[in-house]
Order: C-alpha cells, then sequence, then structure tokens
C-alpha cells in the first residue's frame, strides 16, 4: 500500500514538475512553461482562464451526446420525434456561443495587441538569422561588432566546452554558443532567414515568443525577462530533415554580466563565453565549466 501511494505520489509530481526557472521542457509535462516574460504571464493566464469554458463545454456535450445515445435509441424510443422547432433552444444554441466567444475574444484580443506593440525604445536589438539548420545572431547598435554562429551541441564536444552538465545543458537542446541577453531589459528581435533558405521560426516557450523566419523578410518581436536563466527553444517551423536539431539556447545574465561578456565577446568570443559560464555556473550551483578547458 505504501509503495503503491509513493508510486501515485511519484506519477502526480513527474506530470505537474517544472524545472527551476522554466528554462527547459520536463517529461509528462501538461502545463506551459513558467513564465519568465510579462507577455508569457499573460499567456499561462489566458491558457487558464480558457479552460473554464472549454472543460465545461466538453462534458456538456458528452453528457448530452450520453444522453441522447441512451433515451432516444431505437429500442427505448421506436416512435421519433417530429418535432421541427423549438424557439427557446434556437436562441439558447444562439445566444450562448457569442457570450462565450466574446468572453474569450476580448482578453484574446488584447494579449495580441500587447504582443504585437514594439516598445519604443527598447534596450538591446539582436538580429537572429535562420539557416539550414543553425541561428546567426548580430547584436545590432554595438560599439563593438558582435555576431556569431550558434549551432547544436554535439556530445563530442561537451567537455571541450565545459558543458558536461547536462541537466543544464540537455541533449538535443544545449547550444556551443547562446544568445546572451540581460535581465530586466526590453529586448527587440529581428527574425529572419537567410535569402536562398527555407521558412524557420523562432521559438521560445518561457518568453512567450513564436515567430516566423522567412527569407527575404525582416519579422520583428520582443521581450523582456525578468529572471536570470538558461532558457531553451527550438526552431518550430518544419525547414528539412535536420529540424529536429536547430535549437536555440538564451543566457539572461546581470546587466553587469552582459556588458563585461559584450565587450570581451568582440575580441575573443569563446573566452567570453567561458568566464560568463564560470560566473553564471557558480551563481547557480551548477557544475562549474572548466576554464582552463581548450
Amino acid at each position: 500500500m505504501n509503495r503503491a501511494c509513493a508510486a501515485l505520489a511519484a506519477t502526480i509530481c513527474l506530470l505537474f514538475a517544472s524545472t527551476a526557472g522554466a528554462d527547459q521542457p520536463v517529461p509528462w509535462q501538461l502545463d506551459l512553461q513558467q513564465a519568465v516574460t510579462p507577455i508569457m504571464h499573460e499567456i499561462r493566464w489566458f491558457s487558464h482562464y480558457s479552460l473554464w469554458f472549454i472543460v465545461p463545454i466538453t462534458l456538456l456535450v458528452l453528457a448530452l451526446l450520453v444522453w441522447v445515445v441512451l433515451k432516444f435509441r431505437s429500442s427505448a424510443n421506436p416512435v421519433p420525434s417530429k418535432t421541427s422547432h423549438n424557439t427557446a433552444i434556437e436562441v439558447i444554441w444562439t445566444l450562448g456561443p457569442v457570450v462565450i466567444l466574446l468572453f474569450l475574444a476580448i482578453p484574446s484580443f488584447n494579449l495580441l495587441n500587447a504582443q504585437l506593440t514594439m516598445p519604443e525604445n527598447p534596450d538591446v536589438t539582436v538580429k537572429a538569422t535562420a539557416t539550414q539548420w543553425l541561428w546567426s545572431y548580430e547584436y545590432e547598435g554595438a560599439e563593438n561588432t558582435v555576431s556569431f554562429d550558434s549551432y547544436m551541441l554535439k556530445e563530442t564536444d561537451r567537455a571541450s566546452l565545459g558543458k558536461e552538465d547536462v541537466k543544464a545543458y540537455p541533449r538535443l537542446l544545449a547550444v556551443d554558443n547562446e544568445l546572451v541577453l540581460p535581465v530586466n531589459k526590453t529586448v527587440r528581435l529581428l527574425v529572419t532567414a537567410a535569402p536562398t533558405d527555407v521558412i524557420h521560426a523562432f521559438a521560445m516557450p518561457a518568453f512567450g515568443v513564436k515567430i516566423d523566419a522567412v527569407p527575404g523578410r525582416l519579422n520583428e518581436t520582443w521581450f523582456r525577462a525578468e529572471k536570470e536563466g538558461l532558457y531553451y527553444g527550438q526552431c518550430s517551423e518544419l525547414c528539412g530533415k535536420d529540424h529536429a536539431y536547430m535549437p536555440i539556447a538564451i543566457r539572461i545574465v546581470s546587466e553587469q554580466q552582459y556588458q563585461a561578456w559584450l565587450a570581451d565577446a568582440a575580441k575573443d568570443l569563446p573566452a567570453a563565453n567561458k568566464a560568463l559560464m564560470a560566473a553564471f555556473d557558480m551563481k547557480n550551483g551548477l557544475k562549474l565549466a572548466s576554464a582552463e578547458t581548450k
């Protein structure tokens, strides 16, 4: 009995588990990732809000189906009704959905407006360019030019990059060079794809960001991360045979760490990344990346 209770409790924990900082998906995850941006807070609220309509409607439809099947089956109702019109029912099933749609449409349009309204003076502007199958980042307006490619982390490169902690740098989600951004700063993200490439999509669940990367077109979105951490996303548009191997990783750090990394990255990106990783991992209690790793 005790073992059964323990197993049930473990299963429930797995179903509703969430990693600290909501930086990556977890096994048996049912809900959205924990929010770390204002937009994602609204998305999670709207998701939970809509369930108050979806669940009762689903149960009502199920109950009606069961009732109709049992009450109006041929054996229980050999003489079917010939009623062709019922004013009360017509009014209910017309006005009911209209009222429900209004309760869903108003917060939905408010959320859409918040997502599409770009802040006037963003603190950081970054351009993300998708190519089969990697992401290239360029920091706009920086005093020193910083641009680099971001590939999925190869298992054989973990030791050399100091990313042996699989929990912090998970398989198929970790990358060799993360996009580094400051906490509590408004980031304007420009997204496109290489001119001769295909359509991709930049998706970061914990930020509430998903936007297409279209060749020859520059889309834009924004976010403001409220918590330091390492967050993972993926390309969410089927883009070819290696679509599943095109992850996105964003490292959110303090303003001081970001400015130091930005200055160092313009001179030596690998060294800047290792220095930032060492400070970040120590602060978050992770397995330290070796600063001496070549």
